[in-house]
């Protein structure tokens, strides 16, 4: 009976979690709800009393009783439901802005935007809590309104203002002046987007990779290079006056296309339709402010995020063009970008049919011999390498969206990508009221370079050695011909980025300009901004074919701009003589004017200055190579496979699938070997059972026999000891 015992306790527990938590909770307070009593042998059980036993119980009406689960527990099912249904019309979001616990993560993301710091939930004030079930309520009810200025149902911690005490002149300056989105706005927009994200994303196309998690501008260079290797013609479109705003009436149409819950829809209707008060300061004002000769540092607040440092600006200004326009609408806030998705879906729905329409297979290629995509067939050695040559070529299309520009390459006549340049206008003037002209589309051949993400795509023309067997096998080498698809930096780009910025003049022979703004910090402080800059650059070029030249480049740009502020700010004259202490990473002190002064070594040593990093990649082989890693042909982001292999192992045909491979492989289950425990303890009962009665005239055999049901308390406790037992009796038996 113990044996059974054990083996029945260790099912439930590896079976049913519940009961996991229903036994722990029980053996708790049996052992812990009055440690000073006396156990059966005399000793007594180490115990304490857990602090939260004096906490007093839950108010059942505070607004942590709405709080059922963890909310990204609640947001993982969201996301699981709408992957393993793509294609159904969802129609039950409201249940979901009922969630208590989507809006207090929603208060946790916006204030850690507003504060500069996470707030864990345990640290929410009650009366914040309340604030935000007054919120959620409002929002339920029809009650909330888009853009209050005066009257909130929930304020930012940092919010001190006391709105019923202003006077007449500055409510009228918060009425009619710009001012920043509201603390509740900006919570209700978190709210929307995590309901409506895990929709649409499950619907969205594969060819947009703007605005979405998992995607960024390098996943669109390694598609790039994937799968627009041998297209000769490219039709580069800007669409990006469609992310400046759009009708109400479309996006709302776009949106119930797979969303058909009113109170969703009317509060994305609300936010697009209530007007966003903007005013301009007048010239007038702007010349009365006079800036002050003395004017003191500013001192941020304790609670007041930090702005971006230096380096990171820098960065922001080398931001593409594509990349550039962030869009906008009405108080949607971050809602805009999925919105913007949503409604340019559909171009990428309608562009997907002309790709399956235009394909067009030549007998002879075994590269191109599926409309999917490339097969796995061809020659492994170069997998971007394709035929150019051939009467019959391949007829093939791809297609690419990044935010509002479009980029299509067709193999094929110039007529055809013509057409389709043609029934792309049609469709943007009858789907978005977008007038299109072909200067906006133009068709460019590959020979003169696209520009694409500050990223030239070209065509290197290869003659590899290719090696076969023939009939007979004999070996035949001969010499072919193709094409490989280069993604190279724009140097002409950066070039005109670093001019933007200030940090070079000239054209043909760009000059670096010191950049003062540094000229306070120290050289230990400068080279840091400037190493995590050229780090940063690094990764931005990290598949471009010139990686090496273009950051060596940057490189010598940044470099030179601080040897000219160092020469200015420590009266060096010249670059040479920075370069001549300084070293030429600059890594040696210059305050002193001596490379290696022992006395700055000795400070060192004690930690009373810090140290001066050299600047990085100052030699081109120190510069990493360029990223070929190949590019999966159904690329998908990490958390969409994570999500599809979930709903495929919760399928009950994938369950019994691995059932039978784990039955022909001969593994077993951890329930099976639990049932063969089992019954090797009935079995090894059911033999001493027999072997007593068989010598029940021994008085040995019935004294082992008495040990073994329980006399031997010892035996019971420990299960090593009871086997030991049993093994014992069967050598005194025998």
């Amino acid at each position: 009976m113990h044996h059974r015992g054990i083996s029945i306790f260790t099912r439930r527990i590896l079976t049913n979690s519940n009961f996991v938590r229903t036994a722990t909770t029980f053996c708790y307070y049996s052992f812990h709800s009055n440690p000073l009593t006396p156990k059966p042998n005399g000793s007594r059980l180490f115990s304490f009393t857990p602090r939260h036993h004096h906490r007093a119980p839950p108010d059942p009406d505070g607004p942590s009783h709405h709080m059922k689960e963890d909310g990204v527990s609640v947001c993982s099912q969201m996301w699981i439901e709408n992957f393993r249904e793509p294609d159904k019309v969802v129609t039950n979001l409201s249940s979901y802005l009922r969630r208590f616990e989507l809006w207090v993560l929603a208060y946790q993301k916006v204030c850690a935007d507003e504060m500069g710091a996470y707030m864990p939930r345990s640290s929410i004030q009650r009366s914040a809590l309340e604030d935000l079930l007054a919120l959620r309520n409002a929002v339920l009810d029809s009650r909330f309104k888009w853009g209050a200025r005066l009257d909130f149902f929930i304020k930012s911690p940092k919010d001190k203002t006391d709105y019923g005490s202003l006077s007449k002149r500055k409510i009228k300056g918060i009425l009619t002046t710009t001012q920043p989105p509201a603390f509740q706005d900006r919570i209700v927009q978190e709210v929307l987007l995590m309901v409506l994200e895990p929709v649409y994303e499950a619907r969205f196309s594969q060819k947009s990779f703007a605005f979405r998690p998992g995607r960024n501008a390098h996943t669109v260079l390694r598609a790039v290079r994937r799968s627009f290797a041998g297209y000769l013609w490219y039709i580069k479109g800007d669409l990006s006056t469609i992310l400046d705003g759009m009708k109400v009436g479309m996006v709302i149409n776009a949106l119930m296309r797979d969303v058909r819950d009113k109170k969703v829809i009317d509060l994305v209707k609300s936010a697009l339709v209530t007007p966003v008060i903007t005013s301009k300061v007048d010239d007038g004002e702007k010349k009365k402010r006079v800036k002050r000769k003395h004017q003191k540092k500013r001192v941020l607040a304790e609670d007041e995020p930090k702005p971006d440092p230096y380096w990171l600006e820098t960065f922001f200004g080398f931001a593409p063009e594509e990349a550039e326009k962030d869009p906008s609408w009405g108080h949607c806030g971050i809602l805009s970008p999925l919105l913007a998705n949503v409604c340019l879906d559909e171009l990428d729905r309608w562009m997907e049919g002309k790709i399956k329409e235009f394909f067009l297979p030549s007998k002879s290629d075994v590269i191109w011999n599926s409309p999917e995509g490339e097969s796995e067939r061809g020659n492994t050695s170069w997998p971007e390498f394709v035929p150019t040559s051939g009467p019959d070529k391949t007829r093939k299309m791809d297609y690419v969206r990044y935010g509002g520009h479009i980029l299509i390459g067709v193999r094929g006549p110039r007529a055809d990508a013509a057409t389709l340049r043609k029934q792309l206008i049609e469709f943007c003037d009858q789907k978005y009221m977008l007038k299109l002209d072909n200067e906006s589309l133009p068709i460019e051949h590959i020979t003169k370079g696209i520009m694409f993400l500050d990223h030239v795509l070209c065509r290197r023309v290869v003659y590899p050695t290719l090696r076969y067997t023939a009939t007979g096998g004999k070996i035949i080498s001969e010499k072919g011909v193709g094409t490989l698809l280069s993604v190279t930096a724009s140097l002409k780009q950066c070039i005109k980025q670093f001019r933007k910025l200030n940090f070079l003049k000239g054209d043909r022979d760009p000059d670096p300009q010191p950049c003062f703004r540094m000229f306070h910090a120290t050289q230990a402080h400068s080279n840091a901004q400037m190493n995590k800059f050229l780090s940063t650059m690094v990764e931005w070029y990290r598949y471009a074919d010139n990686r090496k030249k273009i950051v060596n480049f940057c490189s010598y740009i940044i470099r030179g701009s601080l040897a000219k502020l160092y020469a200015a700010k420590y009266k060096l004259r010249s670059r040479a003589k920075v370069y001549k202490i300084g070293s030429r990473n600059l890594s040696r002190p210059l305050k002193e004017k001596k490379g290696q002064s022992p006395e700055y070594h000795n400070l060192l040593r004690m930690g009373l200055v810090e140290s001066i990093d050299g600047l990085h990649f100052t030699r081109m082989s120190l510069v990493p190579e360029t990223d070929y890693s190949p590019f999966p042909n159904n690329w998908r982001p990490d958390h969409e496979k994570a999500l599809l292999e979930y709903i495929r192992l919760e399928d009950p045909k994938s369950l019994e699938e691995q059932r039978s491979c784990i039955r022909e492989q001969g593994l077993v289950s951890p329930q099976d070997y639990i049932s063969m425990l089992v019954w090797n303890y009935k079995r090894n009962a059911i033999m001493l059972d027999q072997l007593s009665l068989f010598k029940s005239d021994s008085i040995n055999a019935v004294k082992d026999q008495q040990l073994l049901l329980g006399s031997n308390q010892e035996v019971h406790d420990n299960e090593t000891k009871e086997m030991e037992g049993s093994e014992g009796i069967h050598v005194a038996q025998m």
